[in-house]
């Protein structure tokens, strides 16, 4: 009897155990869910675009698929596939310089969209700023119509106006 552990020992181990395993469970249960959310976004909205440099990976090889695949419109018949494996060399040695420089430096393409994000979000920013000015200073044109001490109306009762070019 002196090798048994006292009860509340027992217990307290028990309910560790017990708490341990509803962690795992609470985890399990969290984890099953946000798969089949996952899998419900990407059943309607379609997968997720992947990070900068994998986008950029799959252009590279989409824009070089297509490359490729175009006949040579400036040889004409006349070079036909000397000039077509011309092209599809050229190409493979361009994918080949451009995909080590995207694999070794994956986080540079991510800051430059994030940038490129951030310039558009600037520029958009600053075309929506100079709308609003050019829209109130066009009401306030159409407020003042009566006051346009600056043009001469002309001697005539005509449409034209006189431009004074001293």
């Amino acid at each position: 009897m002196s090798e048994e552990r006292p009860a509340s020992d027992s217990y307290e181990e028990y309910e560790a155990q017990g708490r341990a395993t509803d962690a795992d469970a609470w985890a399990t249960a969290c984890a099953e869910d946000l798969a089949a959310e996952k899998a419900r976004r990407r059943a309607e909205y379609g997968p997720q675009p992947g990070s900068a440099a994998e986008e950029l990976k799959k252009l590279v090889d989409t824009v070089a698929d297509k490359l490729s695949g175009l006949p040579s419109p400036l040889l004409g018949g006349l070079a036909g596939p000397a000039a077509h494996q011309v092209v599809r060399q050229v190409v493979q040695q361009a994918k080949a310089a451009v995909e080590p420089v995207i694999d070794r430096n994956p986080d540079v393409f991510d800051h430059l969209a994030a940038a490129g994000g951030e310039l558009l979000a600037a520029y958009r920013s600053a075309v929506q700023a100079q709308e609003r000015r050019w829209t109130a200073r066009t009401a306030d044109d159409l407020t003042h119509e009566g006051r346009d001490d600056r043009r001469d109306k002309g001697e005539g009762t005509g449409p034209g106006e006189r431009i004074d070019l001293d």
